[in-house]
């Protein structure tokens, strides 16, 4: 910004640029002197005195400026801008003016004073050429900015206008923004923007080499003749590097790309509630067309640490494997990590499904999965009641890899909208593994030198300013949070790969799923000893916490003295009653799909199971025992449900009702079953 304030006080100068190389040439030659001249300690008497002495009658001026503010080193920088500067002021402007009619003298001299406004002290050369396919009006094309008036120009400066205006104001209010000159086709009064146009020079694998628009900025839209939209994402010095955002066959060399000044963003509203869109926003459901209400920027800042509050709140997947050892809590990024088909989706499913009534809008992120499976998941969602409160963002495998690499980046915007009107959100991105072979996909296609498993350097950062957009705000700022539940999948349980290393480092926790467990049918097949919550007991509620104890421990000692009692036959009674306790809890913890399980179910489930009700019933037993003795205490005692729910908290006196209507039922059944309990 200093240098742009010193180029400017250089081209209204005037200086030979020759007198600046003499005087850099004497700096160069006696560094001393640039010593003392940019020392604060010797006056600006004395300063001025020796710049008159030696250098440049016409520089000197200027050097004294730079001296006063002991910025001389600048001088070579500033004399290459300068030389730029004054070789692109005395070269002409190259302006093309396309009509319909010709204008007459008049129109002309208005056309030439108006590009003297826009680049005053430029030399103008102004071809004309008649285009009737404008179908009136004229377009104005100065250098590589272009200046549209033909019929389809003024309708989109109208439409512009129009929104930014109440339709019932008056009509003073649209003189003031140039409605009236626009539909007199007037130039009076109207700030016509110029668009930066460029031309692409190749193109292919959903990458677009474009010269000409300089000015672009990193993640900034363009967009091409054929309306198709590609998002800068590699600025070189003589061209510019943009992804597309569909198909480039309707591209070709030649063709040409306009500048919007518009970041990459999405849409955003109420109105997103409940439907299918794609990576940009568009509905892809067959509903018809969603109003917006706002428009985000796809990458926006985390919030900072004095922004943020504590997670205490939690965040209930409604399966009692996860609520009980890993508890989630609202601004929480728990990771689910695991081999395919070891049931990854299944938990963010259920997880979505469990925040029915709980006033938490829920977004879904499918990052190159089949559009069967998103199909599917959807059906899903619509049969359980889940779409009145969730959104499906889908960049399936077969839409091209920009879409899918800005896909997590969309839904994140979304959720933000809500987080910031002080709403809870929880978002699942499914899945990172894929997010990251698109962006390889696209590094390597833009040139950039691969690194570790040809992922570029930058990967890491790919993934964690996405994640830290998610947290829970400060009370000030609403209160809202984004829970994130990102999913990563491993290839042969190899956790220690360079993704899933990096995602780990990232998020608070993971939910660490084994392929062995899985076939075994261990399902959720949760890995107690690999999984983790770093946020813990915080976002547990106190019943929860109370009611799951010790159950972590018991399972690991069910395992270790599982390995060690395989081989042995002659087994103590206490060792037994631990083997068939540890079985019965491994047991509780199976759960199908699709049906989660609400906060006083598992808090009597697990007062249960601590209680050694469990205990004398056999394995294949316990799950209908279980869904039986849930349905039996809703309807014989149902202020204990009642009361858990409303207090989220247990004491002794209320566990000893739950153990009692447990065991009541327990006799029931094993009469029944003609056993002792």
């Amino acid at each position: 910004m200093q240098n742009d304030r010193y180029l400017e006080q250089l081209m209204g100068m005037k200086i030979k640029p020759e007198s600046l190389q003499t005087a850099l040439d004497i700096l160069k030659a006696v560094p001393q002197l640039q010593e003392e001249l940019d020392n604060p300690s010797v006056s600006g008497e004395k300063k001025k005195t020796i710049i008159q002495k030696i250098f440049p009658a016409d520089s000197r001026s200027f050097l004294l400026s730079l001296a006063k503010d002991g910025a001389l080193q600048a001088l070579e920088e500033l004399l290459t801008e300068y030389r730029e500067k004054s070789k692109e002021e005395h070269t002409p402007l190259e302006c093309v003016l396309e009509y319909v009619t010709a204008p007459d003298e008049q129109q002309f001299a208005g056309i030439q004073r108006f590009l003297e406004q826009k680049y005053p002290g430029r030399t103008l050369s102004i071809e004309q050429k008649e285009n009737p396919d404008l179908g009136s009006g004229f377009i104005l094309r100065a250098g590589m900015e272009e200046y549209d008036w033909s019929h389809n120009g003024r309708k989109k400066l109208l439409e512009e206008k129009l929104k930014e205006i109440d339709l019932a104001g008056s009509e003073s209010l649209l003189a003031e923004k140039g409605i009236i000159s626009i539909l007199k086709g007037s130039l009076e009064d109207v700030d016509i923007e110029s668009q930066e146009i460029g031309t692409v020079s190749r193109v292919g694998d959903g990458i677009a080499y474009i010269d000409g628009v300089d000015h672009a900025m990193y993640g900034e839209i363009l967009v091409f003749e054929n309306g198709l939209r590609g998002m800068v994402q590699d600025i070189r010095s003589d061209e510019i590097g943009c992804i597309l955002f569909g198909k480039d066959t309707g591209i070709s060399e030649g063709t040409r790309a306009v500048r919007t000044g518009r970041m990459a963003g999405i849409p955003v509203g109420d109105s997103f509630i409940g439907r299918v869109v794609d990576a940009l926003g568009d509905p892809i459901d067959g509903k018809g067309p969603i109003e917006a209400s706002d428009y985000r920027q796809v990458e926006e800042p985390a919030p900072g640490i004095t922004d943020r509050k504590s997670v205490d709140t939690p965040l209930e997947t409604g399966i009692l494997a996860i609520d009980s050892m890993f508890p989630i809590g609202r601004g929480q990024r728990e990771l689910i990590i695991g081999d395919r088909q070891t049931g990854k989706t299944s938990i963010a499913t259920d997880t979505i499904l469990n925040q029915k009534g709980k006033n938490v809008i829920c977004i879904y992120v499918a990052i190159g999965q089949k559009a069967s499976t998103v199909a599917k998941l959807v059906h899903t969602f619509e049969k359980h009641g889940a779409m009145d409160y969730t959104i499906v963002i889908s960049a399936t495998a077969s839409d091209p890899a920009p879409l899918q690499y800005i896909a997590p980046y969309s839904g994140t915007a979304l959720a933000e909208y809500f987080m910031h009107r002080g709403q809870d959100v929880l978002i699942v991105y499914d899945d990172l593994s894929k997010h990251a072979v698109a962006y390889r996909a696209l590094s390597l296609l833009l040139e950039r030198s691969p690194g570790r498993e040809a992922y570029p350097g930058d990967v890491f950062y790919l993934h964690s300013r996405l994640l830290e957009r998610s947290s829970r705000l400060s009370d000030e700022l609403g209160g809202g949070s984004i829970t994130a539940l990102p999913i990563v999948e491993t290839q042969a349980g190899d956790v220690s790969a360079y993704i899933p290393t990096n995602v780990i480092s990232i998020t608070d926790g993971q939910i660490f799923l084994e392929s062995d467990l899985f076939f075994a049918g261990m399902r959720p097949a949760v890995n107690v000893g690999l999984s983790v919550s770093r946020v813990g007991g915080a976002a547990q509620t106190k019943a929860m916490k109370k009611a799951s104890g010790s159950i972590r421990i018991d399972l690991a000692q069910y395992r270790e003295m599982e390995v060690f009692t395989q081989f042995s036959s002659d087994l103590d009674d206490v060792t037994k009653e631990q083997l068939q306790y540890g079985k019965g809890l491994l047991e509780l913890l199976k759960q199908p799909l699709c049906e989660p399980m609400s906060l006083h179910e598992q808090v009597i489930t697990l007062c249960a199971a601590n209680n050694r009700v469990f205990l004398r019933l056999r394995v294949n037993e316990i799950k209908q025992f279980q869904r039986d003795m849930l349905k039996y205490i809703d309807e014989q005692y149902p202020e204990l449900g009642e009361e858990i729910e409303r207090m989220q908290a247990i004491d002794d006196i209320l566990t000893e009702k739950i153990v009692a209507a447990a065991k009541e039922y327990k006799e029931q059944v094993m009469r029944r079953y003609g056993r002792s309990s």
